[in-house]
């Protein structure tokens, strides 16, 4: 009796160039970083079934006719089982990653109809995309005339393109590829599905063949994390990391180092957090050097910043109901809500913040301060001595 020969070791890494080079034909993308990433997403999608979780990819744009759409298309051509979804309902998506013809890989397009200004709630969908984030996610409906509740598993690969942002809750889970329209100087492919999807395929069926034969290798990973991702961020790239890692060659490096980059932009670019925008401005840009300020010299210094919304919220600046508002929802190392405090001025008495009161959030909640703003503090004035409200 005859037995085939096992299939010869397939270069993962070579695979992953030529994907990438698949898409840098047809794609623009914002960095180098973000083609490395999609790249290890089109093949982590061939791995689902390995991890813990699975990253949403987000393709972003502030106006149309940016490239989102096109990367979903050569998306379409490279994962397994894939689904595209205009508009789709909740229960369409979750009855289709039910269904015993196994499970798809959702390519979620205009997204902002859904979530977007004028698109109302939707909070059944955006359950489906967060609980489909990790493998022990489901969704429970009630199904038959005895209305029985019945879980749904909801653990998928999703991609989604779309104007706009995103809700918070979907953005922490996503790698986001902030798309721009193509200058004049960049070109690219034109995409024609009749004679670039088989192309598309071939190497889609390479993947599949390459993630079976690493498929036992990448169930017992555990990536090593760049320094400083944790939490959300490092549960979003552990699978692309893992991938890197199977794939070899220089693919780890270049992981590492597309995460940080990715990592840092869309904590940068992140708006749906206020609050911590708030605290890292009052850091980096107001209370430099000083232990001290009365609100009214804050707000002053908040709403003259560049490229900061202080100025501007729902057309009104920042005032000082608002600031204490915000700050009172975090607390001091003591655990009591940050509030204005009493601060003696050659003036007079004026209210105001302490950096002592807010040096707990700073260190749980921002980012790492830039080197030039780590200096010592200084008081306001060397007489001043603030006295409590």
């Amino acid at each position: 009796m005859s037995t085939n020969p096992p299939a010869p070791a397939i270069d993962g890494a070579a695979l992953l160039n030529e994907v990438e080079a698949f898409h840098r034909r047809f794609n623009i993308f914002p960095t180098e970083a973000a083609y490395v990433a999609v790249a290890l997403w089109d093949a982590h999608a061939h791995l689902i079934d390995c991890f813990d979780s699975t990253p949403r990819i987000a393709f972003l744009s502030p106006e149309p006719g940016s490239g989102k759409s096109r990367a979903l298309e050569v998306i379409e051509t490279l994962v397994p089982r894939p689904m595209v979804a205009v508009n789709a309902s909740a229960a369409a998506l979750f009855r289709s990653v039910s269904s015993p013809d196994g499970r798809p890989t959702i390519l979620f397009d205009e997204i902002d109809t859904v979530f977007g200004p004028k698109a109302g709630e939707n909070e059944e969908l955006r359950g489906f995309l967060n609980a489909g984030h990790r493998r022990k996610g489901v969704t429970y409906r009630c199904v038959g005339d005895s209305q029985t509740v019945t879980p749904f598993p909801s653990y998928t690969a999703v991609a989604v393109a779309g104007l706009g942002s995103l809700p918070d809750t979907i953005l922490t889970r996503s790698v986001i590829i902030r798309m721009r329209r193509r200058a004049r100087n960049e070109k690219v492919e034109p995409f024609r599905a009749r004679l670039h999807e088989h192309e598309g395929n071939v190497l889609r069926d390479r993947l599949a063949d390459w993630a079976e034969q690493v498929r036992e290798r990448v169930i017992e990973a555990w990536p090593e994390l760049p320094e400083g991702v944790t939490d959300r961020p490092g549960d979003v790239w552990e699978p692309l990391l893992a991938v890197a890692d199977a794939v070899g060659g220089d693919w780890p490096r270049r992981a590492r180092e597309a995460c940080l980059t990715l990592v840092k932009a869309s904590q940068v670019n992140d708006k749906a957090s206020l609050g911590i925008r708030l605290l890292t401005d009052l850091r980096d840009h107001v209370l430099i050097g000083v232990d001290r300020l009365p609100t009214v010299a804050i707000l002053d210094r908040l709403n003259a910043l560049d490229d900061a919304p202080w100025a501007d919220l729902n057309g009104r600046p920042l005032d000082s109901r608002r600031l204490s508002r915000m700050l009172s929802e975090y607390v001091t190392a003591d655990g009591e809500p940050i509030a204005s405090r009493n601060i003696r001025t050659a003036g007079g008495v004026l209210k105001g913040y302490h950096s002592e009161d807010l040096a707990d959030a700073w260190q749980r909640y921002c980012p790492p301060p830039p080197e030039n703003a780590l200096q010592p503090l200084l008081p306001l004035q060397p007489s001043s001595e603030g006295t409590a409200a």
